[in-house]
């Protein structure tokens, strides 16, 4: 019989983020998935309310955290992950493919002595690597496309496959930032979809289009009939044309070139300068306004 965790969904709306935490029912024990740390790109405040909410229900639940999960590092919001193995004392993982968004952007940001070994996380996980959260079975899958790092995280019946599809509404995700590939995209979905029909798939955004309620969660068997950009099975080059299109009218995330100098550190922040402030460091006209 295949696994059934439990899973509760956390909602940052103003980055339109999915968090989530998932346990074996049977011994409590449970994960963290890709956890928000508030930041207000105005002000420059950071702030922990997203994390706490995550806290607060592992505590109310009564969950013993074996694992804290990034999907990839991340150009829409800043990671918690630091923080809350802090408070709770679990170990950090990441795809081992990290290394490869490390290097990119370590040049684009020219921060030459950061490492680039994926050494700011506890554990870097293969492809097909399979580890356990209490007595649920998870397997690392390698997603790229949307970045060189990518990973879903197939825990029983349930996949979190962040920022490599979207609700059936929205589609897929995009392709287009550095290291980002539609054609690796293409085939990272063929992955998912080949889990079986039943496998609920949760999604890392929701942008409630049309003035619906935010949701997270579709079948492989609803992606497969009403996702507008898989339904009907289109060819990789009909798909890439679909998604190359829809990509060259995005603008860059505006939180993207805050959020991967501190996600490339595993969630940390830049050390304290002189003066004990922490400092952002934006590269002018390394990218250009769409």
């Amino acid at each position: 019989m295949t696994a059934h965790p439990e899973v509760k969904a956390f909602w940052d709306q103003p980055t339109g983020s999915w968090q989530y935490v998932f346990h074996d029912p049977v011994t409590r024990k449970g994960a963290i998935v890709d956890p928000v740390l508030d930041f207000d790109i105005l002000s420059g405040a950071t702030g922990t309310g997203n994390a706490q909410a995550i806290l607060d229900h592992v505590q109310e639940a009564g969950l013993e955290i074996t694992h804290i999960l990034d999907t990839h590092p991340h150009a829409d919001h800043f990671s918690a992950a630091v923080w809350l193995s802090e408070k709770l004392g679990a170990p950090r993982a990441i795809g081992e493919k990290v290394v490869e968004v490390q290097k990119l952007w370590q040049e684009i940001y020219h921060l030459p002595d950061l490492p680039v070994d994926g050494s700011q996380w506890d554990i870097l996980l293969a492809d097909d690597e399979v580890f356990h959260v209490g007595e649920i079975p998870v397997r690392v899958l390698f997603c790229p496309g949307h970045t060189l790092a990518s990973v879903s995280y197939v825990a029983g019946d349930a996949a979190f496959v962040h920022d490599t599809l979207m609700m059936p509404d929205s589609g897929t995700s995009r392709a287009d930032f550095p290291g980002g590939s539609s054609a690796a995209l293409y085939r990272s979905l063929q992955k998912i979809l080949a889990l079986p029909d039943e496998t609920r798939l949760y999604v890392g955004h929701d942008y409630a289009p049309e003035g619906r309620e935010a949701a997270c969660m579709a079948t492989v068997a609803e992606h497969k009939a009403r996702n507008i950009h898989l339904k009907d099975a289109p060819s990789e080059a009909d798909f890439r044309r679909v998604r190359d299109a829809r990509d060259a009218t995005l603008p860059l995330p505006k939180l993207m070139l805050a959020a991967l100098q501190v996600n490339i550190r595993g969630g940390r922040l830049p050390e304290p300068e002189a003066d004990g402030r922490r400092y952002l460091k934006i590269p002018l006209d390394r990218f250009t306004p769409r």
